[in-house]
């Protein structure tokens, strides 16, 4: 599958089929890791932090999640075929997980959401198998005897796939440091995944999600939580996505004299 360099980042331009075929791959020939899905946020949490910069550079497959990243790969001349969003895997996988037989372990949110997900899940797809749920304390990633607790819970239940949804970039980064040692063939972050799911938190509809509005609906929900994320912090993109097209022209400019130059040898 071909890559897509944009803002520093190596995109897998996968659709959601193309995605279900790297999982089907790493699950049969047990490989062991992990899939990020960025998006404008991760963009701007990456100019800055030189650890999630190190996780990106290590991951399995890289996919964007986010209409704004569609839309920049489109007008700087690389576009990307489709969104691929973590909260929409299942909505888009889930009777493929079902039908496989996946065993899917559910990783983080406020205790007792998973397990609402996994009910709600089971409605739709009665036979998918989640062989595990957990909701981690708060700071856990910093405490070594919730690590360990989590690491053994996970190679015990021995999942095909592990979903974790605690946010970014805490997710991924934990995922980096641990997937190696619970040795699922699959990681992916999924961030409020669990609570769309479980509908303690309402997702966008969909006219906004394709509008590329899903931001401005989950600010009006938590604006306390979210207001600087949206507002201030991913403002930034702007000017990223300047610097990318004036980026990205000059390249294109460097490779047509250089075509003209060979055609004149």
């Amino acid at each position: 599958m071909s890559q897509v360099n944009l803002f520093d980042v190596n995109f897998n331009n996968y659709d959601f089929s193309d995605l279900l075929e790297y999982i089907d791959y790493s699950i049969q020939n047990r490989k062991h890791s992990y899939i990020l899905t960025c998006n404008v946020d991760h963009l701007i949490k990456l100019r800055k932090d030189s650890e999630f910069r190190h996780v990106y550079s290590k991951a399995g497959a890289i996919v964007a999640d986010g209409m704004p990243i569609i839309w920049a790969s489109r007008l700087l001349g690389s576009p990307l075929k489709q969104k691929v969003s973590g909260s929409d895997l299942f909505h888009r996988l889930g009777s493929d997980f079902e039908k496989r037989k996946y065993r899917l372990f559910f990783l983080g949110s406020a205790s007792g959401v998973p397990e609402l997900a996994t009910q709600n899940l089971k409605q739709q797809y009665p036979g998918i198998n989640v062989v595990g749920c957990y909701s981690p304390s708060y700071g856990f990633e910093k405490n070594a005897e919730e690590n360990e607790y989590i690491v053994r819970m996970l190679i015990e239940a021995q999942p095909d796939i592990v979903f974790v949804g605690v946010g970014a970039p805490k997710q991924e980064k934990w995922i980096y440091r641990n997937y190696l040692e619970y040795r699922a063939p699959v990681s992916i972050g999924v961030g409020a995944t669990f609570d769309f799911l479980s509908g303690s938190v309402k997702r966008a509809p969909d006219f906004m999600q394709k509008a590329g509005f899903e931001w401005f609906w989950r600010l009006a929900q938590e604006p306390r939580r979210l207001w600087k994320r949206y507002l201030i912090d991913d403002s930034q993109f702007a000017g990223m996505l300047m610097k990318e097209y004036f980026k990205h022209g000059r390249r294109r400019r460097e490779a047509a004299e250089m075509t003209s130059a060979d055609d004149h040898e």
